[in-house]
């Protein structure tokens, strides 16, 4: 099993844990790595991020000339979004793809994900050819987690003979457990189009689909695509990269050993192919040998800390605790040794039930992303050790050594208890803790999160209310709030529901949870159409099942259960638990997709 898997017994995305694939990194990092967004070294710290944006070429009334001058003066202030939203109105108005990129370009400076994807929109139905609208928005869907959306904006690309990186995402998609029955199916579409293979990078959506298949079991598939690439591009090293990869999923570690050689006498400095090849040695239990190349990639990058580090994690993925050590005992003389180390010395030392050890290795770790990770792991195995006042009594003592953490180790403990059914334990700690810290708004946040699951409004309201007292601009107390009233629908306070969602989109007006905190209270409050606007851009921004009810719930209201049942139906094939989509059905039988079994 996985180290992720074993180590702390919950998803680490819930920690913070720093291990994401590469290809992942790569692609969420698109926008910067855009020729368009990234001027390039320190001189794009200096210069005005304006200036590579397209001129105005075109004639203006008095309006229009107003709303440009706005925009532009508003740039050079460095008000980025004020200058996006004026551009963005111009390219409405004036239909110029060159506004809706300068648009673009300034609510990426403003960090504005909204005015982004809708400027990036305007800009791709202007110009239905560009390439860069398209990459950006298959990059915004992936950061929200819109797997579809990013495919299908990706298949465009390939579609006007452009790179859609299909096989990167598709890498990415089957490390991060995405809805990979949903994402084939516009693969397969693409694939069996009679016009395919004359695109440019049809090889690349023949990887892509080629590993989802092998997730999904279809290797007899799977191969019939490598072997299409291999006729097309036989010395494609992501072909042989593609070939090793899957020759392991299959757990065929000799055809993986073998690809990944291939793939090395074509790229020889490509460290996949050398950390495919040590992990295939490795699953054939040959130690020395996949050491042989670990040891080979660490001269060539001088011993490189993070790759050492990286390469440790490998060998535990695997279950081989030695290699890891003898990769990491390095680091232990230096002055200053890194987190991560310590945490997989922890690691180590807990695998071989050396529970002392990998106490004090857990508790070295000082700061960072690894923090609570270590301090969850070093009570979990004191917890699996029968010593649950030891765990209770370090995770005290490390509030006291860590000010910063004592929030979250505060919740760390709440959420150990209530996963050994000890709620009463659970619930005395945090009212502990509130008496001694009153104006804590973190666990008074906390306390009424867990009063509203337990169905105690009343104490909710009152946390609540304490906090605003305290932060009167508080954005998740006022959404809480006025998200709670709007859907208790509490008589006579859904115009006080309103205000504090208001409040709280005036604090944060680029969050897609208050955005559809504003589109159910106007629902609530018989205001359909506006409802849907607000429903319909923090979907976009956050295609969960809970906004996906809501918005589903406003469509029938409106008379499109067509378009309600369609969405429901992606959701029902996207999401394995969907509590707020199942009530909704319940409520109206209706909008049951036909394929619902």
């Amino acid at each position: 099993m996985p180290l992720r898997a074993t180590l702390l017994g919950y998803p680490l995305s819930l920690l913070g844990f720093p291990f994401l694939p590469l290809a992942t990194t790569l692609l969420l990092s698109g926008c910067q790595l855009s020729p368009s967004f990234n001027n390039g070294g320190s001189e794009a710290l200096t210069r005005d991020p304006m200036l590579s944006a397209p001129p105005i070429t075109r004639g203006l009334d008095a309006a229009g000339l107003r709303t440009l001058l706005a925009a532009e003066l508003a740039g050079q202030r460095g008000d980025y979004r004020l200058a996006g939203q004026g551009y963005l109105e111009a390219a409405k108005r004036y239909n110029t793809p060159a506004l809706a990129e300068r648009a673009t370009f300034a609510a990426r400076f403003g960090s504005d994900i909204a005015l982004m994807e809708a400027s990036a929109l305007r800009w791709r139905e202007l110009a239905p050819q560009a390439e860069l609208p398209n990459r950006l928005l298959a990059t915004l869907s992936l950061q929200r987690g819109d797997w579809l959306d990013s495919l299908e904006q990706r298949l465009a690309i390939t579609q006007a003979d452009g790179n859609g990186e299909i096989a990167a995402f598709s890498e990415v998609a089957v490390a991060e457990e995405a809805p990979l029955s949903l994402l084939i199916q516009p693969l397969r579409a693409f694939i069996d189009q009679p016009s395919a293979q004359q695109y440019e990078f049809y090889a690349d959506a023949l990887l892509g689909a080629a590993l989802i298949e092998a997730a999904l079991g279809n290797t007899r598939l799977a191969q019939q695509h490598l072997d299409q690439v291999a006729q097309r591009e036989p010395e494609s090293a992501s072909l042989w990269l593609a070939k090793a990869r899957l020759a392991l999923e299959a757990k065929d570690h000799r055809g993986a050993q073998r690809a990944a050689q291939r793939g090395l006498r074509l790229a020889p400095d490509d460290v996949r192919f050398i950390l495919m090849l040590a992990q295939a040695e490795i699953r054939l239990n040959n130690i020395a040998a996949a050491e042989e190349q670990t040891n080979a990639l660490l001269d060539s990058h001088g011993g490189n800390e993070e790759l050492r580090i990286a390469l440790a994690q490998l060998y535990l993925e695997e279950g081989h605790d030695a290699p890891a050590f003898r990769l990491l005992q390095p680091l232990i003389g230096q002055p200053v040794v890194p987190d991560l180390a310590y945490y997989l010395l922890g690691a180590i030392a807990q695998s071989q039930d050396e529970v002392d050890n990998a106490l004090l290795y857990y508790r070295q770790v000082r700061n960072g992303s690894e923090f609570l990770p270590a301090r969850a792991a070093a009570a979990r195995m004191l917890i699996d050790h029968d010593r649950l006042l030891d765990a209770r009594a370090m995770l005290r003592i490390e509030r006291m050594r860590h000010d910063a953490y004592f929030d979250q180790l505060v919740m760390l403990e709440i959420q150990l208890l209530d996963e050994l059914s000890l709620y009463e334990d659970a619930t005395n700690l945090l009212n502990r803790e509130i008496t001694r810290t009153p104006d804590d708004t973190s666990l008074l946040y906390l306390r009424a999160m867990r009063a509203w699951e337990m169905g105690d409004f009343d104490g909710m309201e009152q946390d609540l209310s304490h906090i605003l007292r305290i932060e009167p601009d508080h954005a998740n107390a006022l959404n809480a709030l006025g998200y709670t009233l709007a859907d208790l629908n509490v008589p006579g306070r859904l115009e006080e529901a309103r205000d504090l969602i208001e409040r709280a989109y005036e604090a944060d007006p680029n969050n897609p949870a208050i955005l559809d905190s504003m589109g159910w209270v106007y629902f609530r409050l018989g205001k359909t159409e506006e409802a849907l606007a607000w429903l319909e851009s923090a979907y976009a921004q956050m295609p969960d099942q809970e906004i996906g009810a809501h918005l589903a719930e406003v469509l029938h209201t409106l008379g499109r259960s067509d378009e309600a049942r369609q969405l429901i139906e992606r959701i029902l094939l996207r999401v394995n638990h969907h509590p707020q989509i199942d009530d909704l059905l319940e409520r109206h039988p209706e909008l049951t997709p036909p394929s619902t079994p």
